[in-house]
Parts: structure tokens; C-alpha cells; sequence
């Protein structure tokens, strides 16, 4: 079964832009929120593992702000199956 094409919604690309726009969030989920964001409008393309794993560590993070973990969820929907 191969899973359904995403992309990132706008409540999603506006809380990535504002955590690409704030100079106290960190790297990691600056990573996961360009990778949400440059998936807006492209179907085709995927969260890679290094933006996955940033992803990842973002939704993990307590210090966190909401907009980095809507940003960071977008991403990891977006991260394809793995194939065995």
C-alpha cells in the first residue's frame, strides 16, 4: 500500500515561517520547519531523514514553541514509509 501524497497546509507554512523568522528557535526546528515549508505546494517532494530526524527532536523538546511543533509535525508526515 503506498502511502498518499502530502503537502503542508497554511496553518502549518505559517507557524514554520514564523519559526524560521524567530532568532530564539533552535536549528533543528529551523530544519524541520524549511523542509515543511518548501513542501507547501509540492506533492512530489519529501522530508529527508536529516529534517526528519530534526523533526523528531523538535516534537520531543519541551523548551519548544507551538509553532515549532506544528511545523515539525507537518514534516514528519511527509517523511515516506520505509520499504523492508
Amino acid at each position: 500500500m503506498t502511502k498518499k501524497t502530502e503537502v503542508t497546509g497554511k496553518k502549518a507554512a505559517s507557524a514554520a515561517s514564523k519559526v524560521l523568522k524567530s532568532s530564539s528557535s533552535s536549528k533543528a526546528a529551523k530544519s524541520a520547519a524549511g523542509s515543511a515549508l518548501s513542501q507547501t505546494k509540492a506533492p512530489k517532494k519529501v522530508t529527508s531523514t536529516k529534517a526528519a530526524s530534526a523533526a523528531s527532536k523538535t516534537l520531543r523538546a519541551s523548551g519548544s514553541s507551538k509553532s515549532a511543533k506544528t511545523s515539525a509535525g507537518s514534516a514528519l508526515t511527509q517523511k515516506p514509509n520505509k520499504r523492508k
